[in-house]
């Protein structure tokens, strides 16, 4: 082992046993590669930024969404940034904030849970992925202090309780849990005003994929920043699904169906469908 690492010029602490923390490996023996600083030397403003995403619970899973846009200032940098991302096999992260930095935080946490797995032989619990994601958040305070912040949301499926559950976060990296249904970014307040609205604890799958297109539309409808659908280009919200059979991204064509129903009702009732008095 020795010879062949010599060899391939592999420093020896890669062959040492040592922490289940990818995160901690890279702290110690690596850190230029730790995304806090390979972006240190960015300047905020001139960065896009990704907005609004979402997640919410039905009956055996979770459902997470975002839209597509990021912007840098008043203009568009992207139209198709996928902001719905595999964590592992029952677990869906998303963000909003700076963009580069918060891809490379998510690739991070993703080999962060297959590194651990790896080292333990056993997958984490779901409150445990919740709390390493909230360590790669907290490694970047001082820069989102510098305006270069990123707000994940995470959510899966938690095969103790037979259940989706999701977390949000502060710049701090604090995982809170919260019930039901959740949005982050700018779009969010408009976002989580309709969830609130729309929201029923018995949805189905489908319906709750619904909901999600409906409060994307809202906070778009509200909020420059964040991206409506855009049928003429294409271009349609993510969506991704994590139940006991696990993570499953919404293919495109069923997003499509979904936005046209939406889009179709809206020409009637431009504000969207609206929730009982009782």
């Amino acid at each position: 082992m020795n010879g062949w690492s010599d060899e391939q010029g592999l420093s020896p602490e890669l062959f040492e046993a040592g922490t289940p923390s990818f995160v901690d490996f890279l702290r110690q023996n690596a850190p230029e590669l730790l995304p806090v600083n390979r972006v240190a030397e960015a300047g905020a403003a001139a960065l896009p930024h990704g907005t609004t995403v979402l997640a919410l619970t039905f009956p055996g899973g979770v459902i997470m969404a975002g839209d597509r846009r990021a912007t840098a200032g008043n203009v568009i940098a992207y139209r198709e940034l996928d902001k719905v991302q595999r964590a592992d096999e029952h677990s869906v992260v998303a963000f909003a904030g700076t963009v580069g930095l918060a891809l490379e935080m998510v690739r991070l946490f993703q080999v962060e849970l297959e590194h651990y797995e790896k080292m333990e032989t056993v997958p984490l619990s779901l409150p445990g992925k919740a709390r390493r994601l909230g360590a790669v958040v907290q490694a970047n305070f001082a820069q989102a202090l510098q305006g270069l912040a990123v707000v994940p949301l995470f959510a899966g499926f938690d095969s103790e309780s037979g259940e989706g559950r999701i977390y949000s976060y502060d710049i701090t990296g604090s995982p809170q849990e919260t019930r039901d249904y959740h949005a982050d970014g700018s779009g969010s307040p408009y976002a989580r005003g309709s969830l609130k609205k729309l929201y029923r604890p018995g949805l189905s799958e489908e319906d709750a994929a619904l909901v999600c297109v409906q409060a994307l539309y809202d906070a778009a409808d509200d909020d420059a920043a964040t991206g409506g659908p855009d049928r003429t280009r294409r271009i349609y919200p993510s969506l991704a699904v994590v139940t006991a059979d696990g993570y499953r991204a919404l293919p495109q064509d069923e997003v499509a169906r979904l936005v046209d129903l939406v889009v179709e009702a809206r020409l009637d009732r431009p504000d969207g469908p609206v929730a009982p008095l009782t």
